[in-house]
């Protein structure tokens, strides 16, 4: 099919929205998971306060189980919207995000509040997953490649400024207000896809559920050893990224006192990720996936061990803890889009459930290492420099063995 024909074929695909609506719809879409975690860093104390939450690393939980949700939603995500087509399990899942802020909103217990949110997770799952699945269903070739480097502007850009976005809520009223904001969003973005978006997966292409055609995609995805392999390394230094936001609020004002900047220095960090989207964009045509993200992720072991050395001595201050964050952040930024890609590149028949199995499998990975780094924090930032360390070094590992050794050589065809 050309490139011409494709795009004839295309406009008719999510009529009555233009290309430039269509766009903003999908950005927004995707916006509402970064947005729904990344808010909520500053309130953090906050909630503490309000339910007398004794231990400070206990909070960390309004963000874990939030992923949590994020993490087992993609497992049924992908199966459901390949056969009962994306627009109903999409608007369900945003139903279920905007419950879920009501009930976050009115909790009584900080127990609810973790319901809410492992609910909010879960409806997100349905926004991050179905929305890839839309701009494959309309465009193909170069105007993919163009729908989704647009929309992924918006979603590398949001992390960096949502806690600042939570911030100024807080300036004018309670934590509570933040996920006022959150149901507000949700039900925009909600009633926009009602009114606005079609389904866009005909009846002639949908998928059955049968438990034995997808046990088969299952074994399928986690038998191959470049699929597994990438999907566990991605889960180990997603655990490291993972960690860094649980502690981001208690490093920044806990250990370096910053108070009301820890946004701003957040922010100043989280635009390493940004630069990395649009840096891999342009560069991953000239050298190839693996060249890249193996070198992300020497990179991501190089920052490690220098942060797990100058925390051991004692001389990690704020400006230098600044600078091999960012270097943690541009890696993983580097690396994410091209293991995603290196995983998924032997699973092009199944690629739907794949995408979804892949998705939950460093999800809840990255939430397990993150988790266990997160608990751990004590004050200062040698749990986490150690966790970080051998995160890496794990991933690093898996790395060498599904390569066989041979890293930043391009392969002809995929491992077996």
């Amino acid at each position: 099919m050309s490139d011409v024909n494709a795009d004839d074929w295309v406009s008719a695909g999510h009529r009555p929205m233009g290309f430039p609506e269509f766009v903003i719809v999908i950005a927004a879409i995707m916006a509402l998971n970064p947005l729904a975690m990344d808010m909520m860093l500053p309130a953090l104390p906050n909630i503490g306060a309000a339910f007398e939450i004794p231990v400070a690393n206990h909070l960390q939980l309004v963000l874990s189980t939030f992923l949590i949700g994020f993490g087992v939603g993609q497992f049924v995500m992908g199966p459901l919207s390949d056969r009962f087509g994306r627009r109903p399990v999409l608007l369900g899942g945003m139903a279920v995000y905007a419950v879920a802020s009501v009930l976050a909103v009115a909790a009584p217990s900080f127990e609810t509040l973790l319901l809410a949110r492992a609910l909010q997770g879960l409806g997100t799952a349905a926004t991050r997953v179905i929305a890839t699945s839309i701009v494959r269903d309309c465009y193909v070739g170069r105007r993919m490649a163009s729908v989704m480097s647009l929309a992924m502007m918006v979603f590398i850009a949001v992390p960096v400024i949502a806690p600042s976005f939570g911030q100024a809520v807080l300036l004018v009223t309670a934590w509570r207000g933040i996920f006022v904001v959150l149901m507000l969003y949700g039900l925009l973005a909600l009633a926009w896809c009602v009114l606005r978006l079609p389904e866009t997966l005909p009846e002639s292409e949908r998928r059955s559920l049968a438990p034995a055609d997808i046990l088969s995609a299952f074994r399928q995805t986690v038998t191959h050893r470049q699929t597994i392999g990438y999907a566990t390394a991605a889960g180990s230094v997603m655990g490291a990224l993972f960690a860094y936001v649980f502690c981001a609020q208690q490093i920044f004002t806990g250990i370096y006192r910053l108070g009301h900047y820890f946004p701003l220095a957040f922010a100043a960090v989280a635009v390493g990720v940004a630069i990395a989207g649009f840096l891999n964009a342009r560069l991953v045509g000239r050298l190839g996936m693996r060249v890249i993200s193996h070198g992300a992720l020497t990179l991501y072991t190089v920052v490690a061990g220098v942060m797990l050395l100058t925390e051991s001595l004692g001389v990690l201050p704020l400006a230098l803890f600044m600078v091999l964050s960012a270097l943690m952040m541009f890696s993983f930024g580097m690396m994410v889009a091209n293991f995603t890609a290196l995983a998924m590149e032997p699973q092009g028949h199944i690629a739907g459930t794949a995408s979804s199995l892949y998705g939950s499998i460093t999800t809840l990975i990255g939430i397990v290492v993150g988790m266990a780094i997160g608990q751990s924090f004590d004050g200062t930032l040698l749990p986490f420099s150690v966790g970080f360390f051998l995160s890496t070094l794990a991933a690093l590992a898996i790395v060498l063995v599904v390569e066989k050794g041979r890293l930043f050589k391009p392969h002809h065809r995929p491992v077996a």
